[in-house]
């Protein structure tokens, strides 16, 4: 028999009995759009995460401060890292850019709009470490941090729900009674792993502390974001810097850190490795679908078996063999793993892409993982549930066969 004749006696065999057909391949469509639904999703998350700390690069090291210490004891909320500290690591041979960073809420306004937004205190060489790059106007210099200038470079979505002109530079806006002129505009970035760049204002972090803040702590800062030159040894440089630190802060050997250092080549991977586990989690709980699915194949078959007992006697007694038996029960029960895979496949791909596009506003990546996977499930699914009735039918005794009714 040639495939031709092998498919269209399957195709005739399945749609003689088309509601059992139907539910069997639903029960493989549901299986294999449950896989490709999941491997999406684990794959969205995976790159979002990867896109996020990617943003800041791998030679990315963020110090947060902790709470001072005494006789070994925490005192309270005094941060514990200051603007000095960052100077003193600004000096480290391996780094190349540094900047003290102290955050607040800040609401803008502008004529008769105002906007709620996060504001930073920062130094010229945060963007270099956030890897921001500036659309309009320019960033401020050092000797606008000695100075507490009252500078802003704004974020494309400050500026636009601010409703700035197209060109603000030099626009004054004020928070907190305080005027400042805008002299720059970032380029649009997106979210990262330190929150949305598009909606901010930096202002000279010296002009944050000594105008807006009032704090008891003028020289404390919440953290310090370093940028380490591209053959920088990570581990090294935060051995180095965590020396330095407690030789600054007098620390006994005894005494624990009063800071926390976190190395974004570190996360980046750690974040990689948990997410891959999560996606091949939610892939093996989707591929018990499968397996039901599996299931009810082989239950079909084993019933269209016992159904054409007297065909099967029939056709070994005008002389069809073995094989011949094995290959058209093994083959129909390919083609209805193949339908539903395929079905299942087309689904599961529009049902990932119509919900991140419309619902969660992202493009969902396409990789060749479920096309791949569909086609092996629809073999490997298709023989594994059709080889149990495949035999059975091809050692029923012929005779017994003819005698069936």
């Amino acid at each position: 028999m040639t495939f031709n004749d092998i498919f269209k006696e399957s195709w005739l065999s399945i749609s003689g009995n088309k509601i059992r057909s139907f539910l069997t391949v639903l029960g493989i469509v549901i299986g294999v759009m449950a896989v490709v639904i999941m491997v999406a999703v684990g794959e969205t998350v995976q790159k979002q995460i990867t896109d996020q700390f990617s943003s800041l690069g791998t030679g990315t090291i963020i110090i947060r401060a902790g709470a001072a210490q005494m006789g070994g004891v925490r005192s309270g909320n005094r941060q514990t890292l200051t603007i000095d500290d960052a100077e003193y690591i600004g000096k480290l041979p391996d780094v190349a850019a540094v900047s003290p960073v102290q955050m607040s809420g800040a609401q803008a306004v502008y004529g008769n709009k105002n906007w709620s937004t996060s504001m930073t205190g920062v130094y010229p060489g945060y963007t270099t470490v956030q890897n921001i790059e500036i659309d309009k106007g320019s960033f401020f210099d050092a000797t606008a941090v000695r100075n507490a200038s009252t500078y802003a470079v704004i974020g494309p979505t400050t500026a636009e729900e601010l409703g700035l002109p197209e060109d603000p530079i030099g626009t004054i806006i004020r928070v907190q009674n305080t005027p400042f002129v805008v002299i720059g505009v970032t380029k649009a970035k997106g979210d990262s792993a330190m929150g949305s760049q598009d909606d901010m204002i930096l202002i000279p972090i010296t002009t944050l502390k000594k105008r807006l803040s009032g704090s008891r702590f003028p020289n404390a800062v919440q953290m310090i974001s370093l940028k380490l030159y591209s053959d920088a040894d990570n581990n090294l440089v935060i051995e180095q810097i965590t020396s330095l630190l407690r030789n600054r802060h007098k620390l006994k050997d005894s005494d624990a850190d009063d800071f926390q250092i976190m190395d974004m080549k570190q996360v980046m991977e750690t974040m990689t490795t948990v997410t891959g586990y999560m996606k091949m989690l939610l892939i093996a709980i989707a591929a018990v679908s499968l397996l039901v699915g599996a299931i009810g194949i082989m239950n079909m078959m084993l019933v269209s078996v016992a159904e054409r007992t007297r065909e099967i006697g029939i056709r070994k007694a005008i002389g069809a063999r073995e094989r011949q038996i094995i290959i058209q029960f093994l083959s129909e029960s390919i083609l209805i793993s193949f339908i539903g895979s395929m079905a299942g496949l087309i689904i599961g791909v529009g049902l990932s892409q119509g919900v991140g596009r419309l619902w969660l506003g992202y493009n969902v990546p396409f990789s060749m993982w479920p096309v791949i996977l569909s086609v092996s499930v629809a073999v490997i699914v298709g023989l594994a549930s059709g080889v149990v009735p495949a035999l059975k039918a091809a050692k029923l005794n012929p005779i017994d066969s003819l005698r069936h009714e």
